[in-house]
């Protein structure tokens, strides 16, 4: 549906949607099998520019408006939540950040390669002893005579073996700070989880630092602001994966109308019992009302005003939503809908993860909760 968007607008999601069309929805099948998208569709999706939206071009980005990345990720996430993925932390969590609290050195160092896709960047920050509650991490940063020595695990690293850069986030005298550790550093090891429920053709690491020395300008920003870097990326990354998961409710109610429209059932097509248009219902209810809660928050960064409970809000209602719409669209296609020769059960797989990162729903509640009342419970 438009929702009376500028030609601009309209043009960069019709480009996303044909991408997502012709580069992603035709191989998504075969990727989740293998349990690893192919790693061309990085070059491409820079070649398009996806890769460097709402980066200054000055500073190797495509420009664009939040909106526009909203857009692209909404398209993605239609066709692959694992190709979402890619764009949305390596865009989203690490060259934003770069370009929000980097040096002029880092900037040129790093956003033009990770904007174009020769570079992919990783966001190091849950450890396998901590996930929601990110103050208490304990990988350390030490001082030395020249920079930094860095020692500890992180576990659950989108990107992790493909990336060429880590956003890391260490425990220095100050507090956690922020630090860009490229991953062929020594000392730097990386293991890919297999066995994922859903979004497996995305890579997902555990990454080890022994020791790992980096000198002293691979700091980001301020020493002990770290957690600030790190919240302030979390934030503007709940409206992508919010996009995302607009994407796959319309990924469930296209395909659900569809099916319905063929399947005979009772002397008629399935979509012609009640029952059937109640969930068809739903799911186009979800998408629509997660879809504008996502708009919000897009508009609201380019205006500069504050974002993040609304971020929060559209985070934790997309992400609820398209677990239900992918539950509605499974007992639309019944029987069939639990094989992967439709997208279903994969839309259903890779929307259950998105309750969880980047701030459970329990978390996002919390925020809530605390802009709404002045009190924090966490």
């Amino acid at each position: 549906m438009d929702l009376s968007l500028g030609d601009d607008h309209t043009a960069v999601r019709q480009l996303a949607a044909d991408f997502t069309d012709r580069e992603i929805i035709p191989y998504a099948r075969d990727w989740d099998r293998r349990e690893s998208v192919d790693t061309a569709i990085i070059g491409k999706l820079g070649e398009l520019g996806f890769l460097g939206l709402t980066i200054p071009e000055e500073l190797g980005g495509s420009g664009g408006d939040h909106l526009a990345y909203c857009l692209v990720m909404e398209e993605l996430g239609r066709g692959d939540s694992s190709v979402r993925g890619i764009v949305s932390v390596s865009l989203g969590l690490v060259a934003k950040s770069i370009a929000a609290y980097g040096t002029a050195a880092q900037k040129q160092a790093w956003l033009p390669g990770l904007c174009s896709g020769e570079l992919l960047g990783c966001f190091g920050l849950t450890e396998p002893e901590t996930g929601s509650d990110a103050g208490s991490l304990s990988t350390r940063a030490e001082s030395t005579s020249d920079g930094w020595s860095i020692s500890g695990s992180k576990m659950f690293i989108t990107n992790g073996t493909w990336a060429d850069l880590v956003l890391l986030f260490a425990r220095t005298p100050e507090g956690v700070s922020a630090f860009l550790v490229p991953t062929d550093s020594a000392g730097l090891t990386r293991r890919e989880i297999h066995g994922k429920l859903g979004l497996r053709g995305q890579a997902t690491a555990e990454l080890n630092f022994d020791g790992v020395r980096v000198p002293r300008d691979a700091l980001l920003g301020e020493p002990g602001r770290g957690l600030k870097v790190a919240m302030s990326a979390l934030a503007k990354g709940r409206m992508s994966l919010a996009a995302g998961c607009v994407g796959i409710a319309r990924g469930c109610l296209e395909s659900s109308l569809v099916y319905a429209k063929q399947r005979v059932q009772f002397g008629k097509p399935i979509a012609g019992h009640q029952l059937v248009q109640q969930m068809i219902a739903e799911m186009a209810v979800d998408a629509d009302a997660a879809r504008l809660l996502v708009w919000r928050v897009a508009d609201r960064i380019d205006r500069g005003e504050p974002f993040e409970t609304e971020a929060a809000m559209a985070k934790l209602f997309a992400s609820e939503a398209a677990v239900r719409a992918a539950n509605n669209a499974l007992q639309v296609f019944g029987g069939y809908g639990y094989i992967d020769e439709y997208p279903v059960e994969k839309y259903l797989r890779d929307a259950r993860v998105t309750t969880l990162y980047e701030g459970t729903s329990q978390i996002q509640q919390l925020i809530i909760g605390r802009a709404l009342t002045g009190v924090s419970a966490f």
